[in-house]
């Protein structure tokens, strides 16, 4: 059965208590050093292990819901109910010594997310959200999002290696900024999705593109973006869902003009 909203608000007030617990090991391993090598250059800090293993601790004793987590897995993504936990998003970022990293959560019910969390404890910025209820930024109510411009947006944009053959070539990722630059002179790279789609739910972004398929770190943001009225789409223009390859979001009509600008630098298999 469907949760509805006051019971979502409930799970996420619980949460809320959890991660401000975890703000704190958090904040005195800024700068913690490679722990975990993972695939490429890409690696976690013992910060990263030792936050997810006090989160889904905590998360089961409090909620009774299971978790699955960016570092050691956990309950399958298309469980009735499951948190996506993302301990350090902006990892790199982290461990320079950069404030541009945050605590991700995301409540999936049938795989789709309900209801989101992203923590950036260097910032003391909180955004929570339910989808079909109300986004909250430092707990206070935000009203729903406006129709905007992608010419007066800034727009966040992820990380690339202009060699990469994956999955979205870095190829491809060039051609989006290359017509993005010609449209919108604000393009920002924070090299943390989680925060430009937190940033894209409170409308301080007009816009994100993630590039990557992760589901930890998308599932707590796409949640606040609905939230907040904006779009979340795939760079197709389908709906996000736990198996997107990709994350276009955005205000109403930047999202639009975003997706058209994506589809007309053609397809993946061209690049």
């Amino acid at each position: 059965m469907a949760l509805d909203t006051t019971e979502l608000d409930a799970l996420v007030a619980e949460a809320t208590a959890i991660l401000d617990d975890a703000a704190k090991p958090f904040i005195e391993g800024h700068r913690a050093e490679s722990a975990v090598q993972k695939k490429g250059n890409d690696f976690a800090t013992e910060v990263d292990l030792a936050i997810e293993r006090q989160v889904v601790k905590a998360l089961k004793a409090n909620t009774g819901i299971d978790v699955h987590g960016e570092e050691f897995g956990g309950a399958d993504l298309d469980s009735p109910l499951v948190w996506v936990l993302d301990p350090i998003d902006g990892t790199f970022n982290y461990a320079a010594g950069s404030p541009m990293a945050a605590i991700l959560l995301g409540l999936l019910q049938d795989g789709q997310p309900v209801a989101g969390l992203t923590w950036m404890p260097f910032t003391n910025e909180r955004f929570t959200g339910v989808v079909d209820g109300l986004l909250r930024y430092n707990g206070v109510e935000q009203d729903p999002l406006q129709p905007a411009e992608l010419d007066d947006s800034i727009v966040g944009v992820g990380t690339f290696n202009i060699d990469s053959r994956g999955k979205v070539p870095g190829r491809y990722r060039l051609a989006i900024i290359e017509g993005l630059s010609r449209k919108c002179s604000r393009l920002r790279i924070h090299g943390a999705t989680g925060i430009d789609l937190a940033y894209t739910a409170a409308g301080i972004l007009g816009g994100a593109i993630s590039f990557s398929g992760h589901v930890w770190d998308h599932a707590a943001g796409i949640a606040l973006v609905r939230a907040a009225g904006g779009v979340a789409t795939d760079l197709t223009g389908d709906d996000w869902t736990v198996t997107s390859p990709s994350v276009l979001v955005g205000l109403p009509r930047v999202h639009a003009q975003l997706l058209d600008l994506v589809q007309s630098v053609g397809e993946l298999g061209d690049y």
